[in-house]
């Protein structure tokens, strides 16, 4: 049998892994010379293509001379972080991806930090050195620099550096190299990177790695064979992380990674990336094994959720017109088939049984799901996102924080650090980064950052870039103000008419346009003050017999404001929920009747 690595690509986001994949393929041979192949062909999401990023780890495989390269595709953006970690327990090395303008980033320290800890040997590669504004020496420092502040080893720190172009499609040794093709990385891989250790000779295990679900396989699980040889039809047991049984079965189905697709395989090796099926219990992080095994795999727990959002059923006047799956049965039965592929979000009934309170690690990941599930047709009403507290052992409430780095021009470093203080945020490093910018350092709670990133672009004009990842738990940081400015709420149900919005201008800005649906107790618009406005968006202009010099000019209105799920999502507040059905995101109050609306502020206040 050829020889075997298995490595993981890891960087932050969008500083080139899906596109050096790409290439990397294209140039081992893994497709036909005349085969048509998609830019970024291991994004092959939907949602992954549009936003430009990767959200689920994917496997692939490639043949370089007599050699195997088993290589994982990781996300880069930090709600999808639990899928890197468990990843890299099933590498033997990483290339680390660094952009040669940006540097090292928040999601590139953390990644680092996990490989590290495994003891896993990195290759560097500065990508992206054709872009104007590299950088190369001053980022080649910073990461020695990091890779000091995570107290690598020695053989670590040895790192090899690799500069290339992943979308040009060459890599160098030397900074001033040939720029050929991809070649000297290959042959660096296959050197730097040692082959899997195994025990060929012991009995077949597993450690499941990833979990999705497929409607004809079934459940599918993802790892790397530790020990032995897997074969099709045999039986196995399951072990938890504590090696109790969980389930025995039989492997019905084998599937190994050959280029972009899984074939059908009767054996597979102790060292080799597999897919198996034929199991209804199996996990993220449970042992798959013979059945004379009984201790289960080291493995790393699962990240726990930080952010709650509840899922409930859309009874605004106009649910059921946009889309084909409205009931609260329909949206549980999806869910329940969302958290069979997705160990990163929980699920589970509220309270009082109206809806489903749905966990993550994030806005973005919590967002993607609802749009995912707004593209099947579901209508839905989303709550405002609210992170999960949790109590340590003096019983003291704790919460999630944040580290998170800004990178603004020199004149808007003030405001933006006056607003992230008044989101109890503590700056710990603040230092120019080139160019008129400065990179600011905060830790700061997650319920402070809820809806800031649409004020951090307003603020720095759209040229800021902010970049948030899991700190960790600590003390509850007190009380945070929310937003500051009131709504503009429908007193009426029809379609708003063009002249009723351009008197309502002055009032504050728009969220919809002339001839949408609304309905009473809709969200409009934004009032400029900080008391919410019941208002008339239906009154058409009056018609006299009377011309008068400039009374029929055409009605010119400002551009309305249109959110998009996750600004909206952010933006509402406790009494507020986002309506998401197929063709529409609108906002609403939860209580659409002004008197209902009143009656529960009421109680509010006397609680």
């Amino acid at each position: 049998m050829s020889s075997i690595r298995n490595i993981a690509i890891i960087a932050h986001v969008d500083h080139g892994k899906t596109t050096l994949v790409d290439n990397m393929l294209k140039q081992s041979g893994t497709f036909r010379t005349n085969q048509a192949v998609a830019d970024r062909v291991m994004d092959s999401n939907d949602l992954e293509r549009e936003r430009g990023i990767t959200i689920l780890a994917k496997c692939t495989s490639l043949m370089w001379h007599d050699t195997r390269i088993n290589i994982v595709d990781t996300p880069g953006h930090a709600d999808f972080g639990g899928e890197v970690e468990r990843i890299l327990s099933m590498v033997d090395g990483v290339v680390l991806l660094v952009d040669s303008a940006e540097g090292p980033m928040p999601q590139t320290k953390f990644v680092l930090s996990k490989a590290l800890k495994l003891g896993l040997n990195p290759i560097v590669v500065i990508n992206k050195i054709d872009r104007p504004d590299a950088r190369v020496d001053e980022v080649v420092d910073e990461v020695f620099e990091l890779f000091m502040a995570l107290e690598a080893t020695n053989d670590q720190l040895d790192f090899p550096i690799v500069y290339a172009s992943g979308r040009a499609g060459w890599a160098d040794m030397e900074l001033e190299g040939k720029r050929e093709n991809l070649a000297p990385l290959f042959d660096l891989i296959v050197k730097h990177v040692h082959a899997p250790k195994c025990e060929m000779d012991a009995p077949f295990s597993m450690l499941v790695t990833t979990r999705e679900y497929d409607s004809y396989l079934g459940r599918v699980l993802t790892g790397r064979i530790q020990t032995g040889v897997a074969k099709l039809n045999q039986a196995v047991r399951v072990l938890d992380r504590n090696s109790n049984v969980i389930e025995t079965g039989r492997i019905s189905k084998l599937l190994s990674f050959r280029g972009l697709d899984r074939i059908p395989v009767e054996t597979a090796e102790a060292g080799d990336i597999i897919a198996i099926a034929g199991l209804q219990n199996a996990t993220v992080a449970d042992t798959v094994c013979a059945t004379d095994v009984t201790i289960a795999i080291d493995a790393q727990p699962i990240d726990p959720p930080t952010l709650a959002i509840t899922f409930s059923i859309n009874d605004s006047p106009i649910s059921g017109q946009e889309g084909n799956k409205c009931t609260l049965r329909m949206i549980g039965d999806r869910l329940m088939r969302e958290i069979e592929g997705n160990v990163a979000i929980k699920v589970t009934e509220t309270a009082n049984k109206d809806g489903y309170e749905v966990a993550g690690r994030g806005e973005l990941q919590l967002g993607v799901l609802i749009e995912t599930m707004r593209r099947e047709g579901f209508e839905l009403s989303i709550s405002r996102p609210r992170v999960l507290f949790k109590a340590d052992e003096s019983g003291k409430r704790q919460e999630p924080f944040e580290e998170i780095q800004v990178d603004v021009d020199d004149e808007f470093a003030g405001v933006v650090v006056k607003s992230l203080s008044i989101r109890k945020c503590e700056m710990t490093d603040m230092r120019p980064s080139g160019g008129g910018k400065t990179r600011v350092t905060f830790i700061g709670p997650s319920r402070g950052l809820i809806g800031y990133h649409g004020q951090f672009l307003t603020e720095t004009r759209g040229t800021g870039i902010m970049n948030r990842i899991f700190y960790g738990y600590k003390d509850y940081a007190g009380v945070i103000e929310g937003r500051r400015v009131g709504v503009l709420i429908s007193n009426g149900a029809g379609e708003a008419v063009s002249y009723a919005l351009w008197n309502l201008e002055d009032r504050g800005k728009m969220f919809i346009n002339p001839g949408e649906k609304i309905y009473q107790g809709m969200i409009i618009g934004e009032h400029n003050r900080d008391n919410d406005l019941e208002v008339n968006a239906l009154r058409a202009k009056q018609l006299t017999n009377v011309r008068a010099s400039g009374k029929d000019d055409a009605i010119r209105l400002t551009p309305a404001t249109i959110l998009t799920l996750e600004q909206a999502i952010a933006y509402i507040q406790e009494d507020e929920q986002v309506e998401v059905t197929p063709k529409s995101i609108r906002l609403r109050k939860i209580f659409l009747d002004p008197n209902a609306r009143k009656r529960a502020g009421k109680s509010m206040s006397d609680a």
